[in-house]
């Protein structure tokens, strides 16, 4: 089976146990062996709880997907044998380049080097990098055991390829992948995101509704529509005329 290879923060442990679900070898990488000691105990713990109250995703059971996650503390093992590896460090670009820059002299050309970030653009991440065509984003929404979305953003450089594998591998392990033809500030979801939070704040400021109410009109109104279609497919839908 193919291995793939993380970081065991929060994100990293719940991308993990995605992987895992879907079948997949996965290794978890970090400098300190206690963070993976802890991140394994989590996903063990966590594992158990989903399978007690009926949410454990996959058709295994908690000790088969356990079973395919290992640990290790030293970069070049953990690359060994991979065919993708999603980065989940922090937030932080200088971190983010120097962990790629690694990675990028080990790696051979078939593996996809994938990020996590929210917010870092491909270009400041990558470029440079001599196997920038195999570098692409993966972002998830926190949790992505729960939340399926994951927005895959290219490189001006990435190969179309590894934009196609990265879709096809996030389908295969239940995820629900969207592809963003060019980079752009903020990606697609915070996009949206921060044009309702910037109208909230307006409503709320000028006195034409309470916070409290401002809420409601998302979650009993707006939120349960956009739980099922988006507001494309919403105006498609619409009454005639």
């Amino acid at each position: 089976a193919d291995i793939y290879f993380l970081f065991s923060g929060l994100i990293g442990r719940s991308w993990a146990m995605v992987f895992a679900a879907g079948g997949l070898r996965v290794k978890l990488y970090d400098i300190a062996q206690q963070q993976l000691t802890s991140a394994l105990e989590n996903i063990c713990k966590q594992m158990k709880e989903l399978e007690e109250s009926g949410f454990l995703k996959g058709t295994s059971s908690v000790e088969q997907q356990l079973a395919l996650i290992s640990v290790c503390t030293d970069l070049k093992a953990a690359v060994e044998g991979a065919t993708f590896i999603q980065e989940c460090t922090p937030e932080n670009l200088e971190l983010k380049k120097k962990i790629f820059g690694q990675l990028d002299l080990i790696v051979g050309d078939n593996v996809i080097l994938s990020s996590s970030t929210s917010c870092l653009l491909p270009s400041k991440l990558f470029t440079g990098l001599k196997h920038v065509k195999q570098c692409i984003v993966s972002h998830p929404v926190n949790p992505p055991y729960f939340v399926p979305l994951v927005e895959i953003v290219p490189h001006p450089e990435t190969d179309p390829s590894t934009t196609e594998r990265t879709y096809a591998l996030m389908k295969k392990i239940g995820q629900s992948p969207v592809k963003l033809n060019r980079e752009i500030e903020g990606f697609v979801l915070n996009r949206l995101q921060y044009a309702v939070i910037s109208e909230a704040w307006r409503l709320v400021g000028e006195g034409v509704i309470s916070p409290t109410d401002l809420d409601l009109v998302m979650s009993d109104g707006l939120g349960m529509r956009y739980a099922f279609i988006g507001p494309l497919e919403t105006m498609h839908l619409n009454a005639e005329g």
